[in-house]
């Protein structure tokens, strides 16, 4: 199993090590156990609206600032979608923030080409935002209504008035929503998770990560980790899991 790192958001330098150094590491395990020790080279995906270079940026210095790494820009967008080829000898994936529903449609091609490389590889996957609604295998993509019922803040919508799930990476079998306690979307998280029978998913705050290995989920960073799930009644409940602790997804 390939490690999976759910970031919720969030810029605040305070906490980009606890954020994004684990991730930065084992992608140095991988790039070390390809032959290649030193600098681990990270494909960053960035869905590209005109401003994808200067995007990109952005995450190229976070990533600098927490680790000794070469991130590497791959613009998509609705004429250029995701693939493999693009990826190279990467020793880590970074799927970034924008628009979700622009990153849906563009990895969509290249979702099971993805899996195997990551899984060949040993290489860890890193969301952030966008990127970690579309690790899900039913990814929230937007939405802020439930059956004409406001869910969350219509700035939160993503230019989506219903609640809206695509397909995602299936790195991860429950529903994930992002920018939790910041943009209020912790009842549109519920409401995914009762719309699925026995469903479950995770909400994540900025400046949080849960970081999904073989053995555990562990939460990093400032914020919370919500978890929600649906009991056999059909109710959902919702526990808070702050850094250090362990969700328990299984």
């Amino acid at each position: 199993m390939t490690s999976v790192h759910l970031i919720g958001g969030g810029w605040e330098p305070d906490f980009a090590s606890a954020v994004y150094g684990q991730f930065l590491e084992e992608a140095a395990a991988a790039a070390s156990g390809a032959g290649r020790p030193g600098k681990p080279i990270i494909a960053c995906v960035v869905l590209d609206e005109g401003d994808g270079r200067e995007q990109f940026g952005r995450w190229e210095s976070v990533l600098r600032t927490v680790g000794n790494c070469e991130p590497v820009p791959i613009l998509v967008g609705q004429d250029a979608p995701l693939h493999i080829s693009a990826l190279g000898n990467s020793d880590g994936l970074l799927v970034c923030g924008g628009l979700t529903p622009g990153y849906a449609a563009a990895i969509a091609p290249a979702v099971a080409d993805i899996l195997d490389w990551l899984l060949l590889g040993g290489r860890p996957y890193a969301g952030f935002s966008a990127g970690s609604s579309v690790a899900a295998a039913s990814a929230i993509v937007g939405g802020w209504l439930s059956g004409g019922v406001p869910i969350c803040p219509d700035d939160a919508a993503e230019d989506l008035e219903e609640l809206t799930l695509a397909p995602g990476f299936g790195l991860v079998p429950f529903h994930v929503d992002v920018h939790c306690a910041q943009w209020g979307t912790l009842p549109r998280l519920i409401a995914a998770v009762r719309a699925a029978s026995g469903g479950s998913g995770v909400g994540i705050d900025e400046n949080t990560v849960l970081i999904i290995g073989p053995d555990a989920a562990v939460v990093r960073g400032r914020g919370q980790v919500w978890h929600a799930r649906q009991s056999a009644g059909g109710a959902v409940s919702v526990s808070a899991y702050r850094a250090g602790q362990e969700v328990p997804l299984r």
